[in-house]
């Protein structure tokens, strides 16, 4: 389906409204409809036109997120699965995936946390090296809000720290087209490797229920299960209460949110059961169009290295060229000073806590008697030049001859310099 000396593919993941389709868009030229509300637009696998960077011809996959609004997430793992594996068959391979983070979000909801838990399943570690966690939406927040919200992020193991610990990268987006073709830079060389899911369905000719991701899916729906069990009893109790209280409308509107969350136990029960059916008859329906989407992808290969292609390609990489230094150079200053300021602060942290070693002690108290001396010396040298003057007038207004008998004898203290005994002036008489 791919030549991989011809052509790198790269997924984007990531939860609804996540700015999948827009950065897809943004870097390719392409023109996937995108959502501009909570509503998910993204209802199947769908692939980019291809495009060129730095000589390399490219073709995205962007994925509909697991929290989608017209679909159940089973429907979500069982699409993606399908596409994953049989494209996999084909020969197929993934450069590498970009997850889409929002950094506006005020916080990883416990959506956003279900989300990145499918999404590490359905990679595997091995893959890791070739994630890259991508933040976007910057110019909707306070840049040092938005910096403190990235750190987090990071330093986390609940976000994305256990994940950049075994090789993935955390980038940002600033929704241009430079930045978009930075990201993906960092993907070019990268050696293919096979997510988990590819490998489980595929290679080791696992059902997808049982496969790590189906495996988490399974228990998720098996969670929402149990609290919906556990809010049916409670209801029943309230119902029981409002009856005996002869609350009509109470008991009534009790009744509706039992109903319906009997009907959500329901669904989550078929959604379990059916999430083999499903991925059966997605792959069923991938294996019927994939000779139509192979060659339709052929064709935008042709007509993209044709001449014309080549024209167009070069003059975008000339376009493109001095923004997009620019912004990488940033984006590994930033990467490379990250350690550098993690260990600085590291290191005050401890010397905070830390005594001083003895030697240094010795040290310290040794420049404080220095500080001591000199301070002496000058006091010193300041009441001699006073006595001194003091003197000096006595005979001059005695009439008695200024000799060096008649003066005291100063002594410089050791390491001072001697001061300078000046004949009264006229103008201190």
């Amino acid at each position: 389906m791919a030549n991989p000396d011809r052509e790198i593919r790269i997924a984007v993941m990531g939860a609804t409204g996540s700015g999948k389709s827009t950065f897809i868009n943004k870097a390719s030229g392409s023109n996937l409809p995108v959502s501009h509300s909570l509503e998910s637009c993204t209802r199947e696998v769908r692939t980019s036109r291809p495009f060129v960077v730095s000589g390399r011809v490219i073709t995205l996959i962007d994925t509909p997120g697991f929290d989608d609004t017209t679909r159940s997430d089973t429907d979500i793992l069982a699409m993606i699965a399908a596409y994953l594996s049989k494209t996999y068959e084909h020969g197929a391979r993934l450069a590498g995936v970009i997850y889409m983070h929002r950094i506006s979000d005020f916080k990883m909801s416990g959506t956003s946390k279900r989300n990145f838990k499918m999404f590490r399943e359905l990679c595997g570690e091995s893959s890791l090296k070739n994630v890259l966690i991508v933040t976007n939406m910057w110019s909707k927040v306070d840049p040092e809000i938005g910096e403190a919200r990235e750190s987090e992020l990071a330093s986390k193991d609940e976000f994305f720290k256990p994940v950049i610990d075994k090789g993935a990268r955390m980038l940002r987006d600033d929704g241009t087209l430079e930045s978009a073709h930075t990201t993906l830079r960092n993907l070019l060389n990268t050696h293919s490797a096979p997510l988990a899911i590819q490998q489980e369905i595929v290679d080791e000719q696992m059902p997808i229920e049982t496969t790590a991701a189906g495996s988490e899916l399974r228990r998720a729906l098996n969670e929402q299960a149990d609290r919906n069990k556990e809010d049916i009893r409670n209801l029943r109790a309230e119902i029981e209460d409002a009856m005996r209280a002869k609350h009509e409308e109470r008991r009534g509107e009790l009744q509706r949110e039992l109903e319906k969350k009997q009907q959500e136990c329901e669904r989550l029960e078929q959604n379990s059961q059916r999430m083999a059916a499903e991925f059966v008859a997605e792959r069923a329906r991938l294996e019927a169009q994939i000779a139509q989407m192979n060659d339709e992808h052929q064709k935008q290969l042709q007509a993209l290295e044709g001449p014309q292609g080549r024209v167009q390609s070069e003059t975008r990489k000339q376009g493109e060229a001095a923004a997009a230094k620019k912004v990488e150079e940033n984006t590994q200053s930033r990467v490379m000073e990250q350690p550098k300021l993690a260990k600085q602060h590291e290191e005050e942290e401890r010397r905070k806590l830390v005594p001083p070693p003895a030697e240094q002690r010795s040290k310290l108290g040794e420049q404080a008697m220095n500080r001591k001396k000199s301070q002496t010396s000058e006091e010193e040298v300041t009441k001699l030049r006073k006595r001194t003057q003091a003197i000096a007038m006595d005979k001059f207004n005695t009439g008695v001859p200024e000799t060096k008998a008649s003066l005291p004898s100063i002594s410089a203290p050791k390491g001072s310099t001697p001061p300078r005994i000046m004949p009264p002036s006229p103008s201190m008489f």
